[in-house]
């Protein structure tokens, strides 16, 4: 008896800890995504005049992105195509802003290296094991 009260206990505390750990992450502000952008983007060697400029772009491209996806919430019509076209075109309205401050070399180690580093990785869920069938 002394071992299934145990082995109860155990299994709560593990089933409450795999519960917080994957819905305890919240989203991050605007200002904390380019805080992490800037740190991934040290490898571009930026001179202090390129990094407040970069700063300054994305602090403005995840503010315009937050407030889409507000506008896109609160008007109940989660449409993931129309938010996906908003998406490409804030994206690249942005890189459009970069290229001013960029090299080509920095703009391609950016495009080739950087910006797939800051897309969310999805889980492998069961979409992903049976070709989304």
């Amino acid at each position: 008896m002394k071992k299934q009260v145990i082995l109860i206990a155990l299994a709560a505390i593990f089933s409450i800890n795999a519960v917080s750990a994957q819905g305890g992450r919240q989203r991050q502000t605007p200002e904390e995504r380019t805080k992490t952008t800037m740190e991934k983007m040290a490898t571009l060697n930026l001179d202090a005049d390129s990094k407040v400029k970069t700063e300054t772009i994305f602090t403005e491209f995840y503010k315009a992105q937050q407030d889409a996806m507000v506008e896109m919430r609160s008007s109940g019509n989660v449409d993931r195509e129309a938010f996906a076209a908003k998406r490409k075109e804030l994206n690249d309205a942005r890189d459009k802003k970069l290229k001013e401050v960029f090299t080509e070399a920095q703009m391609k180690q950016w495009k080739d290296e950087i910006e797939p580093s800051l897309r969310p990785q999805r889980g492998g869920g069961q979409g992903a094991k049976d070709g989304g069938k």
